[in-house]
């Protein structure tokens, strides 16, 4: 090879191993001080929305190039971690936190209206004008201002660039969308989108707006539902015109679409799905580095290629999935037991602080797993064979970076699902099997699914039982009593998914309730007693059968 084709071929290798988006560049170290604004518990549009969307696009603006302001959000916040890295920030990373007042935008814009070049405003009687605000906000570098808090930008010099008062009075969203798509799209991220859904109504969390303004995203909160064709056909515009393996921030409109509808299409489009609609102070975390002694290291309880063997008995492994940070990580009981912790591993580069944070904090019975289905949130079977590969690719390399030896897999395509069960198709089995050898195994599911293989020693493992949030320690006792006494050829795995609000406590609880005494192990060690005896049945979901056409009459049937 000649040293043009050398350095071509380099190029090429290079370029393929370039994550999907750009990540925002990290400071060397965390910067000394920062200023905390503290924000109400009041998230209605004719309530404290105003104020804390302006101080959030201030913050998108503020922290584009360097980590400057972070909101304190109400302790009750679906996000719990925000007030908990506040001093893991002061105490691990030396930083000095200086505060302002509650909703204190008049401080704020005086500290830091030098990064706005004006306001766009938006119209209180039209909800779709606050999130096209946001879009506008991050390409114009406005900050987002209320009619009625017009006065207090002005005193720092700030005069409305763009005004959206009764523009868009009596049309619908799809209309609405399509004048943002078409004035301002082209000048907007092809890495990021921005889904800003999940409350609807007079209510409103932008949590995850900061970023997105930061990195000039599009804003929307168009319906994947079919029922709402006009929105879907311009959602499908959005998703394609976005660079491959690219990240979809936020979450669907609890009013417009399912979890499963938006989750199926962002999936095939081949992206990625960050589904934290509030999701808070991403453009500062982002920047912030690792302290420069940590490494991640997980809690590995036998190596990849230990042989364990199986005992006659009940083995007991516990999940807790739907991001640590929004679960119970703070609350009691928390390393009683062995227990299994979900981690969203893009969180390497959007929250490098928090996941520090979870790994210090950890106990010798936390051991974190990789998920959810790749590098995002994302259902394996909605997502094209061609895009497959290069999106495992970066999980591959994530799971490395955190230690992280187990994929959790969840499969909720739409029209692939029946009677409520969750399951794999063969073929999406073969492509994980392919894609990850180097790991203990596979857990597959969200409630109770009936996936399960062996291939290598390494097991394809479903859920058996879901842990609602309001499901009593009496009542899931009596439930796995029955699961345990229906399944009574020994050993038998039992793998629980624990629903993100159920302390530890309650599931140790549970576990101690039980009439037979069961095994609890790390999931680590669950998996390899798994591949030890095969006490489960290999299977995937069957492909759909055509549905019987009705026999055709002779003349003269009656």
């Amino acid at each position: 090879m000649n040293p043009f084709s050398r350095l071509l071929a380099a190029l090429l290798l290079s370029a393929a191993l370039l994550p999907a988006q750009p990540a925002p560049k990290q400071l060397d170290r965390a910067p000394a001080t920062a200023t905390v604004i503290p924000l109400s518990e009041n998230w209605r549009l004719d309530g404290d929305v105003p104020v804390h969307a302006l101080l959030i696009s201030l913050q998108g603006l503020a922290n584009r190039d360097y980590p400057r302001i972070y909101l304190e959000y109400p302790k009750n916040w679906q996000w719990e971690i925000v007030h908990p890295l506040m001093g893991f920030l002061e105490k691990r990373h030396g930083m000095k936190l200086t505060r302002l007042a509650l909703n204190d935008a008049d401080t704020a814009l005086a500290q830091f209206g030098q990064f706005a070049k004006g306001c766009v405003v938006w119209d209180p009687a039209v909800r779709s004008s606050l999130i096209v605000a946001f879009t506008i906000a991050g390409v114009e570098d406005l900050v987002v201002v209320h009619p009625n808090l017009l006065p207090v930008a002005a005193r720092h010099g700030l005069k409305p660039v763009v005004d959206l008062r009764g523009k868009f009075a009596g049309q619908p969203d799809h209309v609405i969308y399509q004048w943002a798509y078409d004035t301002y799209h082209a000048r907007c991220s092809r890495d990021y989108y921005v889904v800003m859904g999940g409350h609807s109504g007079i209510e409103m969390q932008p949590g995850i707006a900061d970023f997105g303004i930061s990195r000039r995203a599009f804003f929307s909160d168009l319906s994947a539902n079919p029922k709402h064709p006009e929105e879907l056909a311009l959602l499908k515009r959005i998703l394609a015109g976005q660079n491959p393996a690219s990240i979809v921030l936020g979450w669907h409109s609890y009013a417009k679409d399912t979890e499963a509808q938006h989750t199926t299409l962002t999936g095939n489009y081949g992206l990625k799905m960050e589904g934290l609609h509030n999701l808070p102070n991403v453009s500062f975390t982002s920047q912030i580095p690792l302290t420069p002694d940590f490494k991640y290291e997980n809690n590995h309880h036998v190596a990849l290629d230990a042989k364990l063997k199986a005992e006659p008995k009940v083995y007991l492994a516990a999940v807790a999935t739907d991001s640590m940070g929004i679960g119970t990580w703070t609350k009691p009981g928390r390393g009683d037991i062995p227990y299994a912790w979900q981690v969203l591993v893009n969180w390497s580069w959007m929250n490098p602080p928090a996941l520090q944070y979870f790994y210090e904090s950890k106990t010798p019975n936390d051991y974190f797993i990789g998920g959810l289905s790749g590098p995002g949130y994302m259902y394996p079977q909605s997502v094209p064979a061609d895009k497959f590969p290069a999106l495992m690719r970066d999980m591959r390399a994530l799971m490395a970076k955190l230690d992280l030896n187990v994929l959790e897999i969840m499969e909720h395509t739409e029209g692939h699902r029946r009677n409520g069960i969750a399951n794999l198709s063969r073929e999406v089995g073969d492509r994980y099997y392919a894609e990850f050898p180097d790991v203990h195994g596979f857990i597959n599911g969200y409630s109770a699914a009936q996936t399960f293989d062996l291939r290598d020693r390494r097991p394809l493992i479903s859920y058996d039982y879901y842990l609602a949030v309001d499901c009593t320690v009496a009542n899931a006792a009596a439930d796995l009593d029955e699961l345990i006494r229906l399944n009574d050829q020994r050993p038998y795995f039992l793998l629980i998914h624990i629903r993100e609000s159920n302390t530890v406590e309650k599931v140790r609880q549970i576990i101690e309730s039980l009439s037979e005494k069961v095994e609890v192990v790390p999931l680590d060690v669950f998996l390899k007693l798994a591949a030890d005896r095969q006490t489960y049945q290999t299977r995937y979901q069957e492909p759909a059968k055509p549905e019987a056409k009705p026999a055709t009459k002779n003349p003269g049937d009656v």
